[in-house]
């Protein structure tokens, strides 16, 4: 079971880096469509929540410093879901759904992630510490 939860970790953290790099990589796409929906200071906003994907996918990667994963992860999905996904103002039904979508799956990351925590610690095959 422990080489099936290493290909989990690698799996979901290759997922939070991909996300991570598109902040930065993106940013010019990114920062536009966040202030459209409101988020304050977007400029800072989302290069800030690269970082706190950065820090969650390297922590689940390496499986150093989980609680630091769980913890960097909860403050991004928590206020972007909250913001970036409410449904219940769109108007349009297609774009409602889309973000239902969108918002139903970040709480499920946000699930999947706060389970992390019940995880025995070090984990297997973890770099370091």
């Amino acid at each position: 079971m422990e080489i099936v939860f290493l290909i989990g970790r690698i799996v979901v953290g290759l997922y939070w880096f991909y996300n991570a790099i598109n902040h930065f990589t993106k940013a010019k796409f990114m920062i536009p469509y966040a202030k459209m929906k409101g988020v304050p200071l977007a400029d800072i906003a989302v290069p800030g929540t690269g970082v706190l994907l950065l820090i969650g996918s390297l922590s689940i990667l390496t499986g150093v410093y989980p609680v630091v994963a769980v913890t960097a992860l909860a403050l991004f999905l928590v206020p972007v879901t909250f913001m970036m996904h409410s449904f219940w103002a769109v108007e349009d039904q297609s774009m409602k759904m889309n973000e239902t979508v969108a918002f139903t799956k970040n709480m499920g990351l946000l699930g999947y992630t706060l389970v992390l925590l019940a995880i025995p610690q070090p984990w297997p095959f973890s770099i370091g510490f």
